[in-house]
């Protein structure tokens, strides 16, 4: 999916300096445009478009990118001094993920050769102040990233910022399908998803299970037997109740079918709700989750979006992204943990070794015994993420987290598991959690990083809490509280 889109660099400058300027300017983005697309810290091409001189190079760039499907983003840079008043009409226009680089195409001032002449051709020093001006005059989202265009480091958040970018387009087009309704009673699964589309973009809608299960009946031996071969090659099977797992082959194919036929890549299903199922789709959802499709149980539309996204945002890592569930919690002190796990529907992306399909009784649902994977989590940093309602706003919630290998084998728990340490530590991260409103279903990804999901909120427009490991109970009730004024103010 990266490779489907591109980032369009835009340079500012003027008509002051004369034509041997403009041409050095113009030459010098593209060879910068050219290290940076050879430097592998791009996820996404980056194309040279202009340098822009004018109020109506600015607008029309800007009206091209808006109508264009494969841009995600534009990143502007102003080599000269670019007076700011022209870019109005196109920065009030601008409809997409916008980054400001703050570099020089020099790194070193040279002691020998400098003068007027390099000084008038050099000049993002002031250039860039001029430029960030104007976008902090008309409140615009935008992501500012300084520092020099050859360094690793400055590429790779170049690169992160493209990943949260590419994230807001595939948000933008997003469509979920959701099996039956949300679980009875449950509150924090609900939303208003008129005003999700409007904000995120995502298309929520419901199918009949019936529907599915007229698809399930259609499903060819042939099909089920391709994707048992599939899960041979995935997969331990640590059962000999085949039939059961070729009931989920018969689930996952189905849904497949519907997900690709109306374009949707995340979908929600509910325990509550299985009329004509043999099985609750356990194997099935998690094979799906692994392909890049979004999943939340008990009809939680808004993970099963999120999952799909930062899948998307973390294309082509290793380290996994996953629906979950804070469970339980082990409070020995000096050794406190969260455990976190699903019914059934963990994704393996997040497993630490080749995972087994097991099958197990179930004791909701009312349905056979389903098949599903059994792993442990792998170490390592990551986050957990949640989106709520909160009734006239959203609120994104982002927590850091260490992940560690389980203290305990577990030998009876028959379902794939995380075990991680919340930050600042697990009372106060609880605490603080609480105390947000997050919900109990999560996205759990080693991949993506709070600053990426800080920079998607920003460009979606929405209320953005991060507790780490330095947050407090009283410093998070104050911003929220601050937080909460500002929005009613919107």
């Amino acid at each position: 999916m990266m490779k489907d889109y591109e980032f369009w660099f835009v340079v500012g400058s003027q008509f002051l300096y004369g034509p041997q300027v403009l041409e050095t300017v113009a030459s010098r983005a593209q060879e910068m445009t050219d290290k940076l697309n050879a430097s592998g810290k791009l996820p996404c091409k980056l194309v040279y478009k202009v340098t822009a001189k004018t109020n109506q190079e600015i607008a029309d760039v800007v009206r091209e990118a808006n109508y264009d499907k494969r841009c995600a983003g534009i990143i502007t840079w102003c080599h000269t001094f670019s007076p700011s008043k022209m870019w109005i009409n196109g920065f009030v226009d601008l409809q997409k993920p916008y980054c400001h680089f703050a570099t020089q195409y020099n790194r070193e001032i040279p002691n020998d050769e400098i003068d007027m002449d390099f000084m008038n051709l050099n000049q993002a020093a002031h250039g860039d102040r001029e430029h960030g001006f104007i976008a902090a005059r008309l409140r615009m989202p935008r992501k500012v990233i300084a520092g020099y265009w050859q360094d690793e480091d400055v590429q790779e958040r170049l690169g992160s910022w493209m990943r949260a970018a590419v994230g807001v387009a595939f948000s933008k087009s997003l469509k979920v399908m959701r099996f039956g309704d949300n679980m009875r009673e449950v509150a924090v699964t609900e939303g208003d998803k008129v005003e999700v589309q409007k904000k995120l973009g995502w298309q929520v809608n419901t199918w009949p299970v019936g529907k599915l299960v007229e698809t399930m009946d259609a499903v060819t031996d042939a099909e089920i037997d391709a994707l048992m071969d599939e899960y041979r090659a995935s997969y331990d099977i640590a059962t000999d109740n085949i039939e059961a797992i070729r009931y989920q082959a018969r689930e996952e194919i189905a849904m497949k079918k519907m997900f690709d036929a109306e374009g949707c890549k995340a979908f929600s299903n509910t325990f509550q709700d299985l009329y004509g199922m043999r099985q609750l789709p356990g194997l099935a959802s998690q094979h799906l989750m692994a392909q890049g499709y979004g999943y939340g149980g008990e009809g939680d539309w808004k993970v099963a979006a999120m999952t799909s996204i930062l899948k998307a945002m973390s294309e082509g890592m290793t380290g996994g992204t996953a629906f979950m569930e804070d469970y339980t919690y082990h409070l020995v002190k000096g050794q406190e943990y969260s455990l976190g796990a699903h019914m059934l529907e963990v994704c393996p992306s997040v497993a630490a070794e080749r995972p087994r399909i097991e099958v197990h009784p179930l004791g909701i649902g009312d349905r056979e015994d389903p098949a599903r994977l059994v792993f442990e989590g792998h170490p390592g940093k990551a986050i957990v993420v949640s989106l709520i309602d909160m009734g006239g706003r959203l609120r994104l919630i982002c927590q850091d987290i260490e992940a560690v290998k389980p203290i305990m084998p577990m030998p009876n728990l028959p379902v794939a598991r995380v075990m991680w340490k919340a930050m600042p530590d697990l009372t106060t991260g609880v605490e603080c959690w609480i105390t947000a409103g997050g919900a109990h279903h999560t996205v759990l990804s080693y991949d993506v990083t709070a600053e990426q999901m800080k920079d998607w909120a920003r460009m979606m427009d929405i209320e953005f809490v991060h507790i780490t490991k330095d947050t407090t109970v009283d410093s998070l009730e104050h911003d929220l509280f601050l937080s909460d004024l500002a929005w009613k103010l919107k």
